[in-house]
């Protein structure tokens, strides 16, 4: 399965079970003048793919890995890890479903209780 297609789906199951989860679209080639015009807007390499807030607080950056095992952190990644991390938010790395689902059971009632209180948690 392609990076995509594994993205789309996380997205897909997150919104379902009532995450607040959206995608930062930082990837993708681009004219040189459109990237220059992006960077000074605030895209920077290396975001992580995906960006899940939970209450009280809680952010976790994703970003997401081939299933085929093959996908590596760049190094602008890994310094993004590490900025974050610093600043006390969480960074995960999946590469497969059992990330996924262990990320899920692991915060399911915190996004049971956001989804009850705002009625937000799994709209577009």
């Amino acid at each position: 399965m392609k990076e995509s297609a594994f993205q789309t789906n996380v997205v897909r199951m997150l919104k379902g079970q009532g995450f607040f989860v959206f995608a930062v679209p930082n990837g993708g080639s681009r004219h040189y003048k459109e990237a220059a015009h992006l960077k000074a807007q605030g895209v920077m390499a290396g975001v992580a793919d995906l960006v899940i807030c939970l209450p009280k607080g809680k952010v976790h950056f994703v970003e997401l890995k081939n299933l085929n095992g093959k996908g590596r952190q760049s190094p602008a990644q890994r310094a993004f890890q590490e900025t974050v991390e610093y600043l006390g938010n969480q960074y995960h790395l999946w590469a497969s479903w059992a990330d996924v689902e262990r990320f899920m059971n692991d915060h399911r009632k915190e996004a049971k209780s956001m989804e009850d209180d705002l009625k937000v948690g799994g709209t577009d």
